[in-house]
């Protein structure tokens, strides 16, 4: 019974910016246990996708499709060839989103008074208008089928402020560096896009919900990993595997009354 209860076995699954470091294990965990799983991606080509499936390119399981998710004419392209393939899609989980890393230029991770403008516009344009024109395009097909799951990924740094303390040793060593204020509004404006669209789509029998992750291991400096992990509960951050559970129960029908809420997995992060 629990095995049923957690299968996606045949469902359809979209999944956005599917070649990322989470993007790539939600469509793996999903791939891997039966679900036939369409990756959205700007960035696909064979030697993007060679490394990042390594010998999964030919999966059954598996389809890569070129999608600008800025572009609603380029979803709509992309939903026909999933829906000439495999039909209309069961669940969608809107990953893809913009970030400026830690190396990125002085002015990106600079003072908020002085953040780009450009910088703000190229965040919130893919994180939150391409969430929105996936929901649309995508999840109004999933809601005139009358069933289906909506997962929009968020991040802790949208629920509460980024801890600029855990980056100080970049500015006592000459440069100056804070968490940029994009990313937060960006996983901030998810959370009440995920409750609008789950009254809506609630009589539809399509359920929304967010995952909030916590920071991943990613080959992070040192001190960085230091820092962050000294602000953490369980002490450490998260494998990039660790989600994966969460993202199988949110498609599957083991979270059939589960809508418009935000499912925290942060290794106490929010807790303190």
């Amino acid at each position: 019974m629990a095995q049923d209860l957690f299968s996606v076995n045949e469902k359809v699954a979209i999944v956005t910016g599917g070649l990322g470091q989470l993007g790539r294990q939600f469509s793996l965990a999903l791939a891997d246990r039966g679900a036939k799983v369409a990756i959205f991606d700007i960035q696909v080509d064979e030697q993007w996708v060679a490394e990042r499936f390594v010998g999964r390119r030919n999966d059954d399981n598996l389809m890569f499709v070129r999608v600008d998710i800025t572009q609603r004419c380029s979803i709509e392209a992309g939903l026909s060839q999933v829906n000439a393939k495999w039909g209309v899609p069961h669940a969608l989980i809107n990953n893809a989103a913009l970030d400026a890393p830690p190396n990125a230029p002085v002015e990106e991770n600079g003072p908020f008074e002085s953040y780009p403008e450009s910088s703000w516009d190229k965040v919130i344009e893919v994180s939150v208008k391409g969430a929105f024109l996936c929901c649309q395009v995508v999840g109004g097909q999933i809601a005139v089928a009358g069933r289906g799951s909506i997962v929009n990924i968020g991040s802790i740094y949208g629920m509460v402020s980024p801890d600029q303390r855990i980056y100080e040793y970049r500015r006592a060593g000459g440069t100056p560096y804070f968490k940029p204020v994009a990313y937060s509004a960006s996983k901030s404006a998810l959370l009440n896009l995920t409750r609008y669209l789950a009254t809506y789509w609630a009589g539809n029998n399509v359920r929304v919900n967010t995952l909030i992750p916590g920071g991943v291991f990613n080959d992070q400096d040192e001190r960085f990993l230091a820092n962050y992990s000294a602000r953490v509960p369980l002490g450490r951050m998260a494998r990039e595997d660790e989600y994966n559970g969460a993202i199988v129960f949110l498609v599957s029908d083991a979270s059939s009354y589960m809508t418009g809420a935000n499912l925290t997995i942060d290794g106490g992060w929010t807790a303190w």
